[in-house]
């Protein structure tokens, strides 16, 4: 099993007046890293896989610890926990090597913009998340995922 692993910025308008990075700035962290993720497969190697579009049905944060502003990017740590007919499970960890800031998890659900309908996962799709599958961190995130 494989983690899909991107380093993530952080900026300055990421703070809130507490001296933190912002609770809702946690949720634009999962976004860059899940479009990165997925983005893998599709458009530059001529692959229509998830370039049709995707939305979120739902996102659930676990915030462990408070992130203060500093130059070096987090690292965000994505990988599977579950594959449906048409949506799949994204399990993240917000971290540095010492220290978990957030667990995450979001239900993706493959979206036909044209027809404006959610679709099923291909399989093409299928074969690259398997790639990422890791049950036993999903049983982790049960209460959460």
């Amino acid at each position: 099993m494989a983690r899909h692993i991107y380093s993530c910025p952080l900026r300055w308008s990421d703070m809130d007046a507490f001296g933190h990075v912002n609770n809702v700035v946690f949720l634009r962290y999962l976004e860059e890293a899940r479009i990165d993720f997925m983005f893998r497969l599709a458009p530059g190697d001529g692959s229509p896989s998830f370039s049709g579009g995707s939305v979120v049905a739902r996102h659930e944060i676990d915030y462990v610890r408070p992130l203060v502003h500093r130059h070096e990017p987090v690292t965000v740590e994505s990988w599977v926990t579950k594959i449906g007919a048409a949506s799949l499970t994204i399990a993240y960890e917000i971290k540095d090597p010492e220290q978990v800031y957030v667990r995450a998890s979001t239900v993706v659900v493959p979206f036909d913009l044209e027809a404006q309908r959610p679709r099923r996962i291909t399989e093409e799709e299928r074969s690259f998340l398997q790639e990422y599958v890791d049950d036993s961190a999903g049983s982790k995130r049960a209460a959460v995922a």
